[in-house]
């Protein structure tokens, strides 16, 4: 069995399209490649019980993004801010970049 391909990479902006928090937007803070999902900021925020501890003697609720699944994201056009899809291209030397398929600007700049 092989691993799916992950188009959206660390920094990437993104749309929410699907689930509890459609249409939201935020920038990709980490990619889960085994389990294809990904952390996006200030999207599916969840609050976790924290045990006191001596650093924090108190305890608490600490608030953190959970991942969400890949097929729920895509990609914002760089140029428009609209979504798009990401292609593949390779210049003359040889070198793969991704492209936003909407615009045909490079993303990986």
């Amino acid at each position: 069995m092989s691993r799916p391909k992950i188009r959206i990479r660390k920094g990437d902006q993104v749309r929410v399209i699907a689930g509890k928090h459609k249409g939201a937007e935020g920038e990709v803070l980490t990619v889960f490649r085994d389990s294809s999902r990904i952390l996006v900021k200030n999207v599916n925020v969840i609050k976790k019980a924290q045990r006191p501890t001596q650093d924090n003697p108190r305890g608490g609720f600490l608030e953190q993004e959970a991942p969400i699944h890949l097929s729920n994201v895509q990609l914002l056009d760089p140029q428009s801010g609209e979504l798009t899809r990401v292609g593949f291209e390779v210049d003359d030397a040889g070198n793969k970049y991704r492209v936003a398929r909407k615009s045909g600007a490079r993303l990986d700049e």
